[in-house]
């Protein structure tokens, strides 16, 4: 066996575990049986075993050890790897993001670059048409600074053509608007005078238009129609002056007097007339012969007044508005009012009658032209004279 030993190193530890396990049997069996191999080499076999197994346990510790080691690097190199794909694949979704964050503000910037692109362009038209613009400002200073000048020359008289337009355009608005014939025929007379000085054989188509006019005016219905509303106010502050046809208690001739006698051989008659007249104060009964006419209460006499007040008050408003139906209507319903319903045989009565007569008569009817024939003509004079060289001028500037 000491031959095997030494042949063979692994062998031998074998044979040695072997032998210790041999002996461990033997001491728990009983340590009387000891074989005389045994006992002869005793002590140095004993050293032997218990050094190999120190040895065994060294070893087997160092290997566990060992595998420990391996186990733990493994392990803490799997960590490592772990941690660092890890830390990796967050740098990488970092990376990215990042990526997308430079690709967005990318398309931002090129977005902004093109608007900017696309202002500086409209800027530059503006430019170009402010340019025109100005150029054709500068150019229209230049002719209108040659047009004033030349305005320079022209003779003062030109004016008075503006004026005479003037002139014709208020006289057509006193005319439509306030029915003013009268004056509205001198403003077309002084616009005549203005034209007539200027002694230009041109404007005498424009004075026979102005004739024209003026004959027309002049042939209108003369009656003017605030004298009417005129002096139909005065006679609406008559109306309650007249006197209305109400009851009036007639005088009985046949009455005996009661005046008292101064003689005293007439008490008993002088006594029946104190009598009576202090009982015909409570009681009177006469007999009348003639038809009974009912008495006018104070509630229609006011309303009698009231509609003859407002009969004269439409006539009025019909008068300033030249509206001749409703004016005659008006006045021909006053009179039939008057005559049924006042004294007609006063003085009074009878001359407010002959006025509503007169009035009625009146024509106020006045056939307004609708336009002047002068007014275009005049019109087309001034543009051709005056209002050509300042409307240009205007658009210049």
């Amino acid at each position: 066996m000491s031959d095997k030993n030494e042949k063979d190193p692994q062998n031998g530890e074998l044979v040695s575990v072997e032998s210790s396990s041999t002996t461990s049997a033997n001491t728990a069996s009983g340590r009387d049986t000891l074989s005389p191999e045994d006992s002869s080499n005793g002590t140095p076999q004993k050293a032997k075993k218990s050094s190999g197994t120190k040895l065994l346990w060294f070893v087997v510790i160092i290997i566990f050890l060992l595998v420990l080691g391996i186990i733990g690097a493994g392990y803490w190199y799997y960590t490592q790897q772990q941690g660092s794909s890890d830390s990796l694949v967050k740098a990488q979704l970092a990376n990215t993001s990042q990526l997308n964050d430079m690709l967005s503000d990318r398309e931002q910037t090129a977005d902004a670059l093109r608007m900017l692109n696309r202002q500086n362009d409209e800027l530059k038209d503006t430019l170009d048409a402010l340019q025109q613009q100005n150029s054709a400002l500068v150019q229209q200073a230049e002719a209108t600074q040659q047009q004033l000048n030349s305005m320079e020359g022209q003779r003062p008289a030109d004016w008075l053509i503006a004026e005479a337009d003037y002139l014709v355009r208020m006289a057509g608005r006193k005319l439509w608007l306030e029915n003013d014939v009268r004056t509205a025929t001198l403003l077309l007379v002084n616009a005549d005078k203005r034209l007539k000085s200027l002694a230009d054989p041109s404007v005498l188509p424009v004075r026979a238009k102005l004739a024209e006019d003026i004959q027309t005016l002049q042939q209108m219905n003369p009656v003017s129609q605030s004298s009417v509303a005129l002096a139909l106010t005065g006679m609406l502050a008559q109306i309650d002056k007249l006197p209305l046809d109400t009851f009036e208690k007639p005088v009985d001739a046949n009455a005996d007097s009661n005046e008292l006698s101064e003689s005293a051989n007439d008490w008993k008659e002088n006594l029946a007339k104190v009598w009576h007249s202090i009982v015909d104060g409570f009681l009177t009964v006469k007999s009348l012969e003639g038809p009974v006419e009912p008495v006018m209460s104070l509630q229609a006499q006011f309303l009698v007044k009231e509609q003859l007040r407002l009969q004269l008050m439409h006539a009025q408003s019909a008068a300033l508005k030249a509206d001749s139906g409703l004016y005659e209507q008006s006045l021909v319903y006053a009179k039939t009012m008057l005559e049924e319903h006042y004294d007609v045989e006063k003085s009074q009565v009878t001359g407010f009658i002959s006025a509503l007569d007169n009035l009625i008569s009146t024509d106020i009817s006045q056939p307004i032209p609708s336009q002047l024939a002068s007014q275009k003509p005049l019109e087309q004079l001034l543009e051709s004279r005056v209002k050509q060289a300042f409307s240009q001028g205007a658009s210049a500037l």
